[in-house]
């Protein structure tokens, strides 16, 4: 069901071997990452799957099997679709290395995924919920996706920093309160175009335009409701037909107060929450 393309070096390697000082984030593909720090390792949304050809189209290489992992405390779902709420991604990292998967009631209860890796089960959560993961602390806010049931975004505090994971959100309401109660650091925001798609869930299928994420203007007017400091788009690499290239957001950010400083990343970079730039890897740090 998961086909790693590089094999076992990035979990094991690069992954698991760092010893961060901080809180660090690598970046998984589509809207998925693995959050680090000495003592403690989350998985947030993690998508491992090939996409589901014609519909979707996986673009980018898929880079871990979960069953090579060895640490995971939590896995975070951010909401029902496949490509957050994907069993075969999640059950090895629950079972195996022990860790307790936290979702919405409607992502365990209809989850988009039809095939016959049963679910493991959840911790179900919901906006305004707030729990501890070893040395993180967790906090469950409101989402807008439109096209999702129950979405949630998750703020993530270190002593080094402040992460956030917006799911699919558009810009919401509860962003601005989000940006009074925390001061986020660095926050990830799904961005892309609008795309053909021929939507196979339809009887009969039809092919027609669709918009699952950001454009520029939204994907910054959600960034100045957040005050992000540092934004990090994501989601554009993913799919084909709805891509995008992340460079032009600061076109769109040039006469806004945020974000102040767009980090460009790419499948398999890590970033440092507590301070810009794309670290490099393990074996080159070394």
């Amino acid at each position: 069901m998961v086909h790693s393309t590089w094999g076992d070096w990035f979990v094991q390697n690069e992954i698991e071997a760092a010893d961060p000082d901080g809180l660090a984030v690598w970046y998984l593909g589509c809207n998925g990452y693995v959050l680090r720090t000495a003592e403690t390792t989350i998985y947030l949304d993690p998508y491992l799957g090939d996409g589901s050809p014609p519909r979707t189209i996986r673009m980018i290489p898929v880079p871990m099997d979960p069953a090579d992992a060895s640490l995971c405390d939590a896995v975070l779902v951010t909401h029902e679709h496949i490509d957050h709420m994907h069993p075969p991604s999640h059950r090895a990292l629950v079972e195996d290395c022990g860790g307790d998967l936290y979702a919405p009631a409607a992502s365990q209860d209809a989850p988009n995924y039809d095939g016959d890796v049963e679910a493991p089960p959840a911790e179900t959560v919901a906006p305004g919920d707030d729990f501890t993961v070893g040395d993180l602390s967790i906090h469950v806010r409101g989402a807008n996706d439109p096209d999702a049931e129950e979405p949630v975004t998750y703020v993530v505090e270190h002593e080094s920093g402040t992460f956030f994971a917006a799911g699919d959100s558009r810009p919401a309401d509860e962003f601005s309160d989000i940006a009074d109660e925390f001061d986020i650091d660095l926050g990830v925001l799904a961005y892309g175009t609008v795309g053909n798609i021929f939507h196979t869930e339809d009887n009969p299928p039809e092919t027609y335009p669709t918009d699952w994420y950001n454009d520029g203007e939204q994907v910054v007017e959600a960034a100045n409701q957040l005050d992000l400091d540092r934004l990090m788009p994501v989601h554009w690499d993913m799919w084909k037909g709805v891509g995008s290239d992340p460079k032009i957001v600061h076109e769109h950010a040039a006469s806004y107060e945020y974000p102040r400083v767009v980090e460009i990343v790419s499948i398999g970079d890590r970033v440092d929450v507590g301070e810009p730039g794309v670290v490099q890897l393990q074996d080159r740090r070394e």
